[in-house]
């Protein structure tokens, strides 16, 4: 181990993040692959469940969204567990829960048991992305945060670009295998890894960097004292009271930023194969499933790499709103713009640039929570904003399936996708024009004590 008891303070920063971003990024990032793969993989299993189960657009929306009303409700208190109990066992309570039901999707008989085990989905995993934001504000100095955060979401692309062509392929090569549809046989296995990911977040997540035995005395002292430090600042600047953080217009106001944000990233993760299978009537040219789970890839690969250079621009240059307002402009101009073009090449640039849109603003825009919330007050704040914006989740594939069966087709529903895209860039502008929020006045000094970590 170099030893780094001479070093300066920047050498101790680059040191110690990376060996930080070594243990904890790429098994959060791979938890947060499974985690979303099982949340949108109903988008695949679309293709062939509507017509076993028979499910119109519409119902199929419903079934979608219904996963975000156990996940809306079980949010802020889940992400309030994490604070209380730690990363590492409620994490593992989380993937061992979500990975039962996800494979018991399996086994639906009938659209109102798919209802019922999607909302029993969003319950096992409430609290299980805004934990994992929470849990880098535990880790990550401010000067790396949107850099790191980056890479963790680096998985909700990549569970598209792998998970696409793997949930197709396992469909296709499945179907009618000991009696089971391809589409069962996806829900089944990718439910596993869920559960066998649990062991592996109790052995190498750990609570917080005071800790971590794998980190030098050294280094835990100066991470710690770090981490410390920037929570006091913040406080004292404006710290928020858990009750107050959770009222508080700006909270309010990210939480309308991100549902218009993921209202697009929800239209894209559930009907693009739909989109794209409709290729045969739109220009003529049909695909097998391994296929379009091939062309689906293609958007988020693109967009994976252009978010990775996006967040490292963000830190470089410290700024954030148009960081966020610029991206989420280009995927309102895009989408809507997508099924209005004349050809499949076309169209899949257009639903490209979307992409890339839409994840370059995700990894800035969980920059600005915390840059004014702490302890507490930040596992509410974060959760609650979480719970606001992926209400879309519920809106975006309900409303997109009912537009699409009153319409005979999805150019409305992508008007509106680019709609709520506009008013979160606006607001994201409007936000970053308003001077900072002014903490209220702290009754007495054990309150704050009680907030802070």
């Amino acid at each position: 181990m170099s030893d780094l008891s001479h070093a300066t303070d920047e050498e101790m920063r680059r040191a110690v993040v990376r060996k930080v971003a070594r243990r904890l990024i790429p098994l959060m990032g791979l938890m947060y692959f499974v985690n979303y793969l099982d949340r949108t993989n109903i988008g695949f299993a679309k293709l062939t469940m509507s017509e076993d189960l028979g499910l119109t657009e519409a119902m199929f929306g419903l079934a979608s969204g219904l996963f975000f009303i156990g996940y809306l409700l079980f949010e802020v208190p889940s992400n309030l567990a994490l604070h209380k109990f730690g990363a590492r066992i409620w994490m593992a309570r989380i993937l061992v829960t979500w990975g039962a039901v996800a494979s018991a999707m399996a086994f639906v008989p009938t659209p109102g048991w798919l209802y019922g085990l999607r909302v029993l989905l969003g319950i096992a995993e409430a609290g299980f992305f805004p934990g994992m934001i929470l849990y880098l504000t535990y880790w990550l100095p401010r000067a790396d945060r949107v850099r790191m955060t980056g890479y963790f979401l680096l998985a909700i692309p990549i569970s598209s670009v792998v998970g696409a062509p793997l949930s197709t392929t396992l469909m296709q090569v499945m179907d009618g295998v000991m009696g089971f549809a391809g589409w069962r046989w996806m829900f089944f296995l990718q439910g596993l890894p869920a559960i066998v990911l649990a062991g592996f977040a109790i052995a190498f997540l750990t609570d917080r960097p005071k800790d971590a035995k794998w980190l030098s005395e050294h280094e835990r002292t100066w991470l710690q004292n770090r981490l410390d430090t920037e929570a006091r600042d913040t406080a004292s600047t404006h710290h928020w009271p858990l009750k107050s953080s959770l009222t508080n217009p700006r909270i309010i106001g990210l939480g309308l930023i991100y549902f218009g944000t993921t209202y697009g990233l929800y239209a894209l993760s559930f009907f693009l194969p739909t989109i794209v299978r409709g290729f045969s009537q739109m220009f003529g040219r049909s695909y097998s499933l391994i296929e379009t789970g091939l062309i689906v890839a293609v958007p988020y690969a693109i967009a994976a790499v252009v978010m990775v250079w996006w967040a490292h621009h963000s830190d470089h240059t410290k700024e954030r709103v148009w960081h966020v307002a610029g991206p989420l402009l280009l995927a309102a101009v895009s989408v809507p713009v997508a099924l209005m073009l004349q050809s499949p090449f076309l169209v899949m640039v257009a639903v490209t640039l979307t992409a890339i849109g839409i994840f370059c603003a995700l990894p800035v825009f969980w920059y600005l929570p915390t840059n004014f919330l702490t302890g507490a007050s930040a596992a509410g704040g974060i959760a609650l904003i979480n719970t606001l914006g992926n209400a879309s989740g519920f809106a975006a594939p309900y409303a997109t399936g009912l537009i699409k069966d009153a319409t005979g087709g999805f150019g409305v529903a992508m008007w509106v996708v680019g709609g709520f895209l506009a008013m979160a860039a606006i607001l994201a502008l409007v936000l970053g024009a308003a001077p900072k929020p002014k903490a209220p006045a702290q009754p007495d000094d054990v309150t704050a004590r009680m907030e802070t970590p």
